[in-house]
């Protein structure tokens, strides 16, 4: 004659219904977990209780797993708010003046441009340079040396005092610092027309008309 024991069918019985429960859903909720706790109590062998270390170990562990799921959803919560704060900020930018380093832009016939450049103590020459997409010279614009931010305004002007046509650009600031000759960074200026975030949250994007696409992270000023 067999016998049955008590405690493996429970095992058997809860694991099958674990199973269960685990493709109908993830997520085990406390109801579920005192209900299983209940049959357990239920169906143990009293001759062979189980020590109520056991069930306080189980319990710990529920509680850890809660407390985790619980902050993952805490988490979750906050990167929505956090999405929605960027939107928002990005809103505010729209129609707002930015500076941003460039190398090249895009021009309007009949615009101008305008930026600046910071230009380093010891500096004995300075010019701008616009060139064409061929990379044929548009235009040469000498600047002042003296240390400091230097403003800048290009008025769509080739140098024999014809408009450049829409085109891109790109820009050069070659300066003499000390004897040697090299580039300087360009801030150029973009009015922004609209602003892109990535699906994140993280990652804003000015849309500019003169400098296309500009990162957040990468703006220098705001005017």
């Amino acid at each position: 004659m067999s016998t049955t024991d008590p405690i493996a069918a429970y095992a058997a019985q809860a694991q099958a219904a674990a199973e269960q429960a685990r493709k109908k859903d993830q997520t085990l909720g406390i109801d579920s977990f005192l209900t299983l706790m209940t049959a357990q109590l239920r169906n143990q062998d009293p001759l062979k209780p189980l020590e109520g270390t056991e069930f306080i170990s189980q319990l710990a562990t529920f509680g850890t797993v809660s407390g985790v799921q619980g902050m993952q959803t805490s988490l979750e919560t906050l990167a929505a708010s956090l999405r929605s704060t960027q939107t928002l900020n990005g809103a505010t930018m729209v129609g707002r003046d930015i500076l941003a380093a460039a190398y090249y832009f895009e021009h309007t016939q009949g615009g101008t441009v305008s930026g600046q450049i910071d230009v380093p103590a010891g500096t004995t020459a300075l010019q701008l340079r616009i060139t064409d997409s061929t990379g044929a010279v548009v235009r040469e614009i000498q600047l002042d040396t003296t240390a400091g931010t230097q403003n800048f305004t290009w008025d769509g002007l080739r140098s024999d005092g014809t408009q450049a046509e829409t085109d891109d650009y790109d820009i050069e600031a070659i300066a003499t610092v000390r004897g040697q000759t090299g580039s300087l960074e360009v801030l150029m200026s973009g009015r922004v027309s609209s602003v892109s975030i990535d699906p994140t949250g993280t990652n804003l994007t000015l849309n500019t008309a003169a400098l296309g696409s500009v990162a957040m992270a990468d703006v220098r000023r705001v005017m």
